[in-house]
């Protein structure tokens, strides 16, 4: 599945279909919120590029649901609802994934200073976005405009979580991509919130792409984070972004499981892995060759 934003930018999407079809499987590029997508007429929906899940939550969540009841949808809405809520990073914590230590703020809930960790600069962000949407940074002498953030988003309805900005980042966010749970391929790139005290929801989400090898620390954290997905199976996809603490330690910043960029444009052997996976679930799915959403 794709959108209007994915029909424009997900170059991953042409090869995807291209490379489907070379291995006998009719794949067709539909967005998700097509009125007269006939999910019921497909063996297999696979989410690519619904890139504007984020604006649309709660619609997006119910159409996750319903494709599913309808045809085998991947990732499984379970986890698609799961990881939609950053909430999630509590999750991860509480079965020793180190993550990004991470405040959360309800709407209707009082804050204070001790929703702030430390002293230093903090990220405030809605706890559903994507692509860095209404996410900014502060620095501490930009207190008061960081808690205008918060009231900004709560007063909006939606849930906030409140960082520490973790300055290594500045050296590279690593992303990791695994297919069918095996690690597959890793980028690095150079920090989003390049400027404090600004939210710019047209800024790049992935600047200065760059091949990764990462480190044994860095996959088994991002393995760790994995294994703690509340999920009967293993996500056919998923990409996982670390960044260094101050102690240089990998940490998870996100656990991308709905509608990741893999990169595959520049990792052939990464597409090659993505499609096999995909092929072999198609054929799961009936004798015949399927049709792949």
């Amino acid at each position: 599945m794709t959108s209007e934003a994915g029909r424009a930018w997900d170059t991953d999407l042409p090869l995807i279909v291209e490379a489907l079809r070379a291995n006998g499987v009719s794949g067709t590029a539909v967005a998700w919120d097509a009125q007269d997508a006939e999910w019921d007429g497909f063996d297999l929906a696979v989410i690519r590029s619904t890139w504007d899940y984020a604006e649309r939550i709660d619609e997006y969540l119910a159409w996750a649901d319903t494709t599913a009841r309808l045809t085998r949808l991947w990732n499984p809405a379970p986890v698609v609802r799961w990881s939609s809520d950053k909430r999630y990073l509590t999750d991860l914590a509480e079965q020793g994934v180190a993550v990004v230590p991470t405040r959360f703020i309800e709407p209707g809930s009082s804050y204070g200073e001790e929703d702030f960790p430390g002293t230093g600069a903090v990220v405030v962000k809605p706890v559903v976005s994507a692509g860095a949407l209404d996410t900014a940074r502060y620095e501490p002498d930009q207190r008061a405009d960081a808690e205008r953030h918060v009231r900004m988003l709560l007063d909006q309805g939606r849930a906030v979580m409140v960082q520490p900005y973790l300055r290594l980042v500045e050296e590279g966010e690593r992303a990791l991509v695994f297919i069918s749970g095996t690690f597959s391929h890793a980028i690095r790139k150079g920090p989003v919130l390049t400027e404090s005290g600004v939210v710019d929801n047209g800024r790049v989400p992935h600047p200065d792409v760059t091949p990764y090898q990462p480190t044994d620390d860095e996959i088994s954290v991002a393995l760790a984070a994995l294994a703690a997905v509340p999920a009967p199976e293993i996500p056919l996809f998923a990409r996982v972004d670390l960044v260094l603490d101050e102690r240089r330690r990998p940490v998870v910043m996100e656990l991308e499981l709905i509608e990741p960029n893999l990169f595959l444009g520049d990792y052939p052997k990464g597409l090659k892995r993505l499609v096999d996976a995909v092929t072999a679930k198609a054929r799961m799915a009936g004798a015949r060759p399927e049709q792949v959403e």
